[in-house]
């Protein structure tokens, strides 16, 4: 007898039908279907969902649910919905989404490195001005931080010739790539960055982190792209950065509120590049398969994976 297993979304979700598909093709030996379909018996039985944005109302609606495992890598915003509870979460590690993410990165860092953002303003000006060439060793790329996200794209970076820094909470190695950790890390590492690139999770530790004192402490002029969540940057600390030169562009795939409003000032800023979240999507086909993979193991031994750490958040 097949399982049934609840795929739960936002109620407006425009791609759950894709979902349930993808999930449901992985996953032969389970039945897949939205929580609206399940009657008050079969949700009494759940132990297990998929999930993507749910709302908290609906978690709450499975009396035995031990552990929701989401599509999505980024679940700050389970973790604050879900609150003071034993529920596990267990986040989407996907090695394309990590391949995707790397060549976002690097393509946006080759983008600011060969100075498209100043070429494009000559071309508005129809002004002819070649400039002179940095070789890819001579620029420092800072990233914030060192996880599968960031292993992945220091790699790209590293084969691409760049001099490749790398700051994480707790201390790491990776072949290529001077690593630094903790404050004290930060500081030094920010001191020899070109161009930062923040591919840090949403954390209470993290909010906000990119701040005056953060852009102050980078090289004249640095560049941002930040890839992780709009959370991390202190919006009005950007602002003044750009306006005072202290940063000479930024890339921007993620904003404190998505869509962008049309009245948010970075879309006419003229040292801002503003992207629709697009990054690094996540593969429905894998992530799937990784889930069916999961949620089989936990069938068969009744061990959940490994899940958020809701004191770091991730």
């Amino acid at each position: 007898m097949k399982s049934v297993l609840p795929f739960i979304a936002a109620r407006d979700a425009d791609f759950a039908t894709e979902w349930l598909a993808a999930l449901q093709a992985a996953m032969p030996g389970e039945t897949v279907v939205p929580l609206a379909l399940l009657d008050d018996a079969e949700r009494a039985q759940c132990t297990v969902a998929v999930v993507a944005n749910p709302q908290p109302q609906d978690l709450r609606s499975l009396p035995q649910l031990r552990w929701v495992h989401s599509v999505w890598a980024g679940v700050e915003r389970m973790l604050a919905d879900s609150g003071d509870t034993d529920l596990k979460i267990v986040r989407l590690v996907d090695p394309q989404l990590a391949d995707t993410m790397a060549e976002a990165v690097l393509a946006w860092t080759l983008y600011l490195h060969r100075d498209m953002p100043r070429y494009l303003r000559q071309q508005r000006e129809r002004l002819w001005r070649p400039h002179d060439y940095v070789r890819p060793q001579d620029k420092t790329v800072g990233l914030l931080g060192l996880g599968a996200l960031g292993e992945a794209a220091a790699r790209r970076l590293v084969m691409a010739g760049f001099d490749v820094q790398g700051w994480s909470r707790t201390p790491r190695t990776l072949a290529g790539v001077t690593c630094h950790a903790g404050d004290q890390g930060l500081t030094q590492m920010l001191a020899r960055t070109d161009i930062l690139v923040c591919l840090l999770p949403l954390t209470a530790q993290t909010q906000g982190l990119l701040s005056d004192s953060t852009f102050g402490r980078l090289t004249r002029p640095a560049a941002l792209i930040n890839f992780a969540r709009g959370a991390v940057v202190d919006d009005e600390a950007l602002r003044r950065a750009l306006d005072h030169g202290v940063l000479s562009h930024a890339v921007l795939d993620v904003f404190a509120t998505e869509p962008l409003p049309v009245d948010s000032w970075h879309w006419s800023h003229p040292s801002v590049t503003v992207l629709p979240h697009i990054s690094a999507p996540t593969n429905r086909m894998t992530a799937a398969a990784i889930v069916a993979a999961n949620v089989a193991a936990y069938r068969r031994d009744g061990v959940i994976p490994v899940h958020v750490d809701r004191s770091r958040g991730y």
